[in-house]
């Protein structure tokens, strides 16, 4: 699934939940929402913050240290690769318990 699937797939689930027309949500109202979302977990994680969502998952950072390699060009080559910040996601309880059933 894409962006704008994940879109479309919301839109269609927050209308079908709403009873009155006016409150109707559209698909760019959806996608501020889903830009909204990733810009402040961005934004959170940038500042080594946690981002949990209850049942859900955790986001978190961590720095995987600088390290010896092997140049994949010319393997008799040892190059350092320099120390990086990565993304980690450990999942929740409900999204555990659900993918095992």
């Amino acid at each position: 699934m894409n962006k704008a699937k994940l879109i479309e797939i919301l839109a269609e689930k927050i209308n079908s939940q709403t009873k009155k027309e006016e409150e109707k949500t559209n698909r760019k109202q959806v996608e501020k929402i889903i830009n909204a979302f990733e810009d402040t977990v961005i934004s959170e994680l940038k500042n080594d913050h946690e981002v949990t969502l209850a049942g859900f998952g955790t986001f978190t950072t961590m720095t995987r240290y600088e390290r010896g390699g092997v140049n994949p060009r010319n393997p008799k080559e040892r190059i350092i690769i320099p120390a990086v910040k990565v993304t980690k996601f450990r999942t929740g309880k409900k999204l555990k318990d659900s993918l095992k059933s």
